[in-house]
């Protein structure tokens, strides 16, 4: 069972754009994966401002749930993603996770999150064909509550919008400090980690792109470069 995790390159504010982009980098993967994993906030950029909300936050389901849907149902695969949710009390930055008939079977609201943004409170897992799967959105990640609350399930999927302060890319800090504190974040977790970065292409402290797989142990089974938006697929059947 193959994995894509996307790390997608995002026009921030073009969520339009953004969609195109994606659904043409599916359409011409060369295999068919069983699930895709793409970033916090996938299709708009990370936004924190009640403007940006006015505009581009939109209710689970509504019209980017449904035309993800229509996408995992025609390439028959599962798919999660970020976005922004619009709900009566506010607005939450979400991930959720469609089945290969893209029927909506999970839902996590970010716990660790900053105002103007509603946090979520609930950590839950769902069965699947993967075993039972979890999903933390970034700063969830690294909040021991929370991962407590998660259990261990078999599969933890962690989008991100992870960023440096002052500049993004920095291969050299990533490499030196910043991957360790993922690694050992997956093996507090105590399960099999995919962690997917959004990739934006804001002029300051933009999101970094790069993906990783991680093991429970916390090790490294492989990466997506730093500062790309390269494919990562990876191989989830058992070793014979």
């Amino acid at each position: 069972m193959q994995v894509c995790l996307f790390p997608l390159k995002v026009q921030v504010h073009n969520p339009v754009f953004n969609m195109r982009h994606f659904q043409e980098r599916l359409d011409t993967l060369p295999l068919k994966p069983d699930l895709v994993c793409l970033p916090e906030c996938a299709f708009t950029g990370y936004l924190y401002t009640e403007e940006d909300f006015q505009r581009f936050a939109e209710p689970v389901p509504g019209p980017t749930v449904e035309a993800m849907a229509g996408l995992a149902r025609r390439h028959h695969t599962w798919l999660c993603f970020g976005l922004l949710e619009r709900t009566p009390e506010g607005v939450y930055n979400t991930a959720v996770l469609l089945d290969r008939q893209g029927v909506l079977r999970h839902r996590h609201r970010k716990n660790v999150e900053k105002p103007p943004f509603h946090k979520g409170h609930e950590v839950a897992t769902v069965e699947s064909e993967f075993g039972r799967l979890g999903i933390l959105i970034c700063g969830d990640l690294f909040d021991e509550e929370v991962v407590a609350r998660l259990g261990r399930p078999h599969l933890l999927i962690v989008p991100m919008a992870r960023s440096f302060d002052g500049y993004s890319p920095d291969r050299e800090r990533w490499e030196r400090e910043e991957r360790q504190v993922y690694l050992e974040a997956a093996r507090r977790a105590g399960c099999l980690t995919l962690l997917v970065n959004l990739l934006e292409d804001a002029a300051d402290d933009a999101a970094f792109g790069g993906a990783l797989v991680v093991n429970e142990r916390g090790e490294l089974l492989a990466e997506s470069p730093h500062g790309s938006d390269e494919v990562l697929v990876y191989d989830l059947s058992p070793n014979p």
